[in-house]
Formats: structure tokens, sequence, C-alpha cells
């Protein structure tokens, strides 16, 4: 069987293994690169956000960019308003886009 068709029976038998044997397919056929996410620089994000286009961040467990917002904001000599959303915050958050 060639490596590809190994992955399907992977997927027909133990689909629990599925993820960790492509990635080790993905490894072996085009390298370890296209498995690492990419660096997170805030600065070079920076670069390419405007008063039309907003950074949006989508946040999972453990990912914290609020320090590194607030370093940028010090530096370029601007104000930074944040809320977490959640329960009652929808009108503050509408709110500080229109201000916008």
């Amino acid at each position: 069987m060639d490596d590809f068709t190994k992955l399907i029976v992977i997927r027909i038998i133990k689909p629990d293994k599925l993820v960790p044997a492509m990635v080790r397919y993905v490894v072996a056929k085009i390298g370890e690169s296209f498995i690492q996410p990419p660096q997170f620089d805030l600065q070079l994000i920076y670069k390419d956000s405007s008063n039309i286009t907003p950074l949006i961040f989508v946040l999972s467990p453990g990912s914290d960019p609020m320090k590194a917002l607030e370093a940028i904001a010090l530096s370029k000599k601007r104000t930074l308003k944040s809320v977490s959303l959640g329960k009652g915050q929808g009108e503050k958050a509408e709110n500080y886009i229109r201000e916008s």
C-alpha cells in the first residue's frame, strides 16, 4: 500500500488516529513547514490594517494578544479601547465602533 492508501485505511479503521497520520504524511511529502503555524507578529499584521480594515482577533484558550496590542498602541501614541463581548457588552462595543 502507498502512503495515501494507508491514510484511507486508517480513516476507516481508526478515525481517531487520522490527524496524527495526516501530519506525518504532510511532513514526509512536502515538509514540516506546512504543519507549523506562522509566528504571530502583531507589528506585521498591524501594517495591513486601516480605518476600514480592522484587526479582528478570534481567540482560543490560552491566547491573549492584549499586551502586544497595548504595546503597539503605546508606541503609536494611540488610545486603545477594548471590550470583551459577553452579556450586556454589545451596546458598548457598538458605541466604540461608531466612535472609531
